[in-house]
């Protein structure tokens, strides 16, 4: 049997080079202080719009890394009733996207209740409404068993499987989900943010559950640098980031896991990738703010369900081009219908058509212009 971080005697003792990460940790935290001023700089509507898109995308994100697509607009609608965000557009969610996010929304909206096993396996069990992941039926809301044998991350084919990580033994898991929830819940000489990194490696390391491990450390994560900033209003995803840096995320937790309690390695990437996260949020504030200046300036124009759920699929980034047959597919129409439905936006000053023509012709979303 391979040797892994929680066979050292010292487990879990962690050690790091305090020394190697005081350059990064001081990148990070004067960039979250300059997005928390930003922030409280916006008005009441602008700053809603971000906290909103902020969370919508550790939603749909956090749940990608896991190989699974969640609809965006579901997901979008489901935080903004929940927080009580008047938004254009909201649509049914379905339970399994209303489970997600209220998973979330709790972790980071109520960040200073503690973390218990309860709350845990109440967030586990909101990832699995059915009881079953895909087609196989799982332990909800309870710590894993050794029913299935040990908890491995495994690749490659039947046969050929690559086992990246086994995680403790079932049978030790209240102990240690004890000793990690008292770690979690007490206040150390510890800076708030390595402690949201140590967090994150020390919960995926215990897998305390059949499935939704990772989903639930990225949560955990989040609760601690909502701790960290004492603020319930989300800015950054890290999800995001981790999403985009996935095969480096996976290598350096696999080589941590198999490695020794110095995880100096492992919280520079993490510190690493959540100053990418930071930069990536800086810079798409000003989309935010775009956002909401045309709903700002369109606030009275009349628009049908259709039209609005298109408008914002291209204010959240639009894969290619807008046309007539991909608006009809999209908001499950005819072609006629969605012909009518841009025409409408043109006259309105919402959309305009680009310089080609014919079969190929496609359209924009214009911008209302600065006062």
């Amino acid at each position: 049997m391979s040797y892994y971080i929680y066979h050292h005697p010292d487990w879990p003792n962690f050690k790091w080079d305090a020394e190697a990460l005081t350059d990064k940790l001081a990148e990070v935290r004067y960039l979250q202080g300059l997005m928390a001023g930003r922030m409280e700089s916006l008005g009441f509507t602008a700053r809603s719009e971000a906290v909103l898109q902020t969370l919508t995308q550790d939603v749909t994100k956090s749940t990608e890394i896991e190989g699974e697509s969640l609809d965006t607009e579901q997901v979008r609608s489901s935080i903004a009733r929940r927080l009580g965000i008047e938004i254009a557009g909201l649509v049914p969610s379905d339970r399994h996207v209303e489970g997600v996010v209220e998973m979330m929304l709790d972790a980071t909206q109520h960040f200073e209740q503690a973390l218990t096993q309860d709350r845990l396996k109440a967030w586990q069990a909101c990832l699995f409404p059915t009881g079953r992941s895909g087609m196989h039926q799982i332990l909800v809301g309870e710590w894993r068993d050794n029913e299935k044998g040990p908890m491995q991350v495994v690749s490659g084919p039947l046969g050929r499987e690559r086992v990246h990580f086994q995680a403790p033994h079932a049978d030790n898991l209240p102990y240690e989900m004890n000793l990690f929830l008292d770690w979690f819940n007490q206040q150390q000489n510890l800076d708030p943010v390595l402690k949201a990194g140590i967090a994150h490696l020390w919960f995926v390391t215990l897998h305390p559950f059949d499935d939704g491990n990772g989903r639930i450390a990225r949560a955990i994560t989040d609760m601690q640098l909502a701790r960290a900033e004492q603020s319930a209003q989300r800015y950054y995803s890290m999800s995001a980031q981790i999403r985009l840096e996935r095969n480096a995320y996976y290598s350096i937790l696999e080589k941590t896991q198999k490695g020794a309690l110095d995880i100096t390695p492992w919280l520079q990437w993490f510190l690493d990738c959540l100053y990418n996260a930071l930069k990536v949020s800086h810079e798409k504030l000003g989309t935010v703010l775009l956002r909401v200046r045309f709903w700002d300036v369109h606030a009275e124009t009349p628009l049908n369900q259709r039209q609005r759920l298109l408008i914002n699929k291209l204010q959240e980034g639009f894969e290619g081009k807008l046309t007539t047959s991909k608006w009809a597919k999209i908001a499950k129409c005819s072609q006629d219908t969605a012909g009518r439905d841009i025409q409408d936006l043109i006259t309105k000053g919402i959309l305009r058509k680009e310089a080609a023509g014919g079969r190929s012709t496609s359209y924009v979303l214009l911008q209302p212009a600065a006062e």
